[in-house]
């Protein structure tokens, strides 16, 4: 969420970003929104004060005319019709009495109109996105993208003599991934992992988290749940048939998609002083995803599923941009690091404007060479949300003893989502005999050096 004082100030600017980005979002209407409140809120003081002078005019008269005249504001003259003060009888207890009931029924109806506006304020507000870093494309589709880098060499299956296979074929011939009881217990887009590709996904999580500790997080298990309001806080959108969200029927809950969810969540409301920061967090969660309307290629086998298992990086820092924006370019060299070190090839591209989500100011993705299918597909992302998300939460930081707090900025990034990785080394690491050889980097983790063949 943006600061609404901001926005009303820079009402143009945030428009046309508005545009950039691709979101539907009524900025003139919020600002209309904004101002009328503000009326409002005078007016209903106002009201309140006035209530108070007339019900000690009642009791104990001290005012004249002319006093109580002038303590009227313009908008209840006219309500009550008084032009002048020869017109305001001060010591006239049933007219005084007459205007006190008057203002008793102003007092609620005004105070509905204050919330009224309240709540379609916060309604617009929650739609619109996260300003953008200047240096972000624009555009709104994949093409849109900018590549930044390619990292790591794609292997030429042809002068190898081998076709490669995608990661679906692999798990048959190697009896890894059985989809077909997936289905059968939970439904399509669910599955068993088997025999040697449980430790590899073990391995993956152990290699990822050593490697976060050794950089300064600390590693956490995260639920699986959280409250409604904790995903609109951190910019997830739970109700509607646009929802990526599980609800679970007859609980005020849902099952998260990502352990940056319940990170972001656990330190809601909440006053840190300057020396806690920055915390850095290594989360560990499964993720549940309705993949609504997903399909065709990139949905095949283990790329798009209902439920994998994440290692996520959270930061909470403090709330300036180059401070976040250096703690962002450390969370992607963590996921390069990590990628490279499984021996797989893969790009780093910067996320066009209208393809950033709304909570991110600036966002990175890994895209893995995936021989399979012959195409990159994405592994990583990792964003700068700057203070939207500490904004809905109200997170906040003191700079010094006895200051006052400020927001801090979020960052979020992926070291690894199990599923994906797996396709990743499972393609990239296929042997010419039909067997899978591992990455040097994970054998410290394993009690095998290849899987198969059988």
């Amino acid at each position: 969420m943006l600061d609404l004082r901001y926005v009303v100030a820079h009402a143009d600017q945030i428009a046309e970003n508005v545009a950039r980005r691709n979101v539907q979002a009524d900025v003139s209407g919020l600002v209309a929104a904004v101002q009328e409140r503000s009326g409002a809120l005078v007016r209903l003081e106002e009201v309140r004060r006035v209530a108070n002078v007339v019900a000690r005019q009642t009791g104990k008269p001290t005012l004249d005319a002319a006093g109580l005249f002038a303590a009227l504001p313009e908008f209840l003259r006219v309500a009550f019709g008084l032009a002048t003060d020869a017109e305001v009888r001060a010591t006239d207890r049933p007219w005084l009495v007459q205007i006190g009931k008057a203002l008793k029924t102003m007092e609620p109806a005004l105070a509905a109109d204050v919330d009224r506006l309240e709540k379609d304020i916060d309604a617009k507000a929650r739609l619109l996105p996260n300003l953008t870093h200047p240096d972000v494309p624009g555009g709104a589709t994949d093409d849109d993208h900018r590549v930044l880098r390619e990292v790591g060499s794609r292997r030429d299956f042809a002068a190898e003599g081998l076709a490669p296979l995608d990661h679906v074929q692999l798990s048959e011939k190697l009896g890894l991934i059985d989809f077909e009881a997936g289905a059968k217990v939970a439904g399509q887009k669910f599955y068993f992992l088997q025999r040697e590709l449980v430790l590899l996904d073990l391995a993956l999580q152990r290699f990822a988290i050593d490697l976060l500790v050794r950089r300064g997080f600390t590693p956490m298990v995260t639920p699986d749940l959280a409250r409604p309001d904790i995903l609109e806080g951190i910019g997830f959108n739970p109700r509607g048939s646009e929802s990526q969200v599980y609800s679970v029927a007859g609980h005020d809950l849902c099952l998260v998609g990502t352990a940056e969810i319940t990170i972001g969540g656990m330190l809601a409301d909440t006053i840190l002083e300057a020396e806690q920061l920055p915390i850095r967090i290594a989360g560990i969660s499964h993720c549940f995803r309705t993949e609504a309307g997903a399909g065709g290629r990139e949905s095949r086998g283990l790329y798009r599923v209902h439920q994998f298992t994440k290692v996520e990086m959270f930061v909470f820092c403090e709330g300036d941009l180059a401070s976040s924006e250096a703690h962002h370019q450390e969370l992607l060299a963590i996921e390069e690091e990590l990628f490279t070190a499984l021996e797989v090839p893969y790009r780093v591209l910067d996320i066009c404007a209208g393809d950033l989500g709304a909570p991110a100011y600036r966002k990175f993705d890994l895209e893995a060479w995936m021989p399979g299918r012959g195409a990159w597909g994405e592994i990583t992302s990792t964003s700068n949300c700057t203070d939207f998300q500490a904004r809905r939460l109200q997170i906040r930081a003191r700079p010094e003893a006895g200051a006052k707090p400020k927001l801090v900025h979020t960052l979020n990034g992926t070291a690894i989502a199990l599923s994906r990785g797996l396709i990743a080394v499972l393609e990239n690491h296929q042997q010419a005999d039909g067997s899978i050889a591992m990455p040097k980097a994970l054998l410290p983790y394993l009690p095998f050096e290849r899987i198969g063949p059988r």
